[in-house]
């Protein structure tokens, strides 16, 4: 009876390839070192054959196609053979042709194609060498075929240091693109891009907008029930914009839609919420930086967290006032002091004579707006009248009711200008 034979001490691993694979994978390596240079020649024209990206000599040259195949070539045979690596660490060439394609901007599916690709010519030249060898028995074709495998198994080693090398690379590049992209649109608005058309050129580059087109800056107060970003918003209705953070509030370029200023507004309004001063349309980018001067005095005129969003040109008055606090103290004291010491009566009088002016003074429309008596109208601009001391008929007086009235909320304290009238 015959007893099995006994297994050799120490079991060699399950993934350790068997004597017989490890010398035919040596012998193979050994024997396609030297022809390197035509199998690399293989290689080249067969992805340039199977890639518009690389037949097109666009985004890389023959010759660098050639050096880093050469170079994958090298490491990977040397790896597969169990030889010493003449260049060090054997995934370099993937990790640098990872990188290199990611700086190149040749997509990453091209690349692993051109890696799938080099790896099919690798394997038909080891079976042209294998084809040459003789006593070609049924043990010999199963040592083969774990050799073919363990082809695949390198190339796809490779594929992956590559590919994790390229998408680090990426990331990397998007960080300085991000980068730069940030310091030019903060040049804008400094101003520097007036001074310097180099810099408004490259920043339109960055950007990805044209040099010269419709824009405005818009300056967002950082309310907390608003959103600190309205990018998405406005790019979700299809209106391009870039936004950062600056001086405890969002400042922003945005490229007007067709139909101007209109439709932005009512966005910052309308979802948003946002407490916004948009500056007057420009049509270059280097004039965002006196744009931005313009937004930022429009937002002074806005009072915090009600969600108003205004124009330049519609808060002018409101503009010179705020730019001179103790001259819109002064037109609040000298044409509403007497009104606002009433206590009781302030808001009814002030209420009334705001819905008058805005109605044209007519007494009629007023009343239809504040739903009361036209009498009744008429009877609180008299008492405007007698606590003034000035005419409702008079065009002055008109005039200082309606900037004062745009002054009263922009005054730090109302009780200053009604104790500088009571010292008059």
């Amino acid at each position: 009876m015959s007893h099995p034979s006994p297994r050799p001490s120490g079991p060699r691993p399950s993934d350790a390839p068997a004597p017989a694979v490890t010398a035919l994978r040596r012998a193979l390596a050994e024997a396609l070192l030297p022809r390197i240079g035509r199998l690399t020649d293989r290689v080249v024209d067969d992805i340039r054959v199977h890639s518009g990206t690389y037949a097109s000599d666009a985004l890389v040259t023959r010759d660098d196609l050639w050096r880093l195949c050469r170079d994958n070539l090298l490491r990977a045979l040397e790896d597969f053979g169990g030889l010493p690596p003449t260049g060090g660490d054997f995934e370099r060439a993937a990790r640098r042709t990872g990188r290199r394609r990611a700086e190149q901007g040749v997509p990453l599916d091209t690349v692993l194609q051109a890696y799938r690709r080099g790896g099919r010519v690798l394997w038909q030249a080891m079976a042209e060498y294998l084809r040459e060898r003789r006593g070609r028995d049924a043990d010999t074709r199963d040592t083969e075929l774990d050799v073919a495998g363990a082809v695949w198994e390198t190339i796809d080693r490779y594929s992956v240091v590559m590919a994790d090398a390229y998408r680090l690379a990426q990331v990397e590049l998007e960080s300085r693109q991000d980068t730069r992209r940030v310091a030019l649109f903060d040049a804008l608005l400094d101003g520097r891009a007036a001074d310097d058309p180099a810099v408004a050129a490259a920043a339109s580059a960055a950007l990805g907008v044209p040099l010269q087109d419709r824009y405005a800056v818009v300056v967002v107060a950082q309310d907390p029930a608003a959103p600190p970003n309205p990018g998405p918003v406005l790019e979700a209705r299809g209106i391009w914009s870039f936004w950062r953070p600056r001086a405890g509030h969002y400042a922003g370029i945005v490229r007007l839609p067709r139909e101007g200023t209109g439709p932005l507004l009512d966005l910052l309004r309308h979802p948003m919420g946002a407490t916004a001063g948009l500056s007057p349309e420009f049509d270059r980018l280097d004039r965002a930086g006196r744009a931005l001067r313009l937004a930022e005095q429009t937002l002074r005129t806005l009072p915090a967290g009600r969600g108003e969003a205004a124009a330049f040109d519609d808060r002018l008055t409101e503009i010179l006032l705020v730019g001179r606090p103790d001259i819109a103290e002064r037109i609040v004291a000298v044409h509403l002091g007497p009104v606002l010491a009433t206590g009781a009566e302030r808001e009814v009088l002030l209420g009334t004579l705001r819905v008058w002016l805005d109605s044209g003074c007519s007494a009629a429309r007023a009343a239809e707006a504040l739903y009361c008596h036209r009498n009744t109208v008429l009877n609180r601009i008299a008492r405007v009248c007698e606590l003034t001391g000035v005419l409702a008929e008079s065009g002055a007086a008109r005039l200082g009711w309606s900037l004062a009235l745009r002054a009263l909320p922009l005054v730090k304290d109302a009780e200053t200008s009604r104790a500088g009238f009571a010292n008059d």
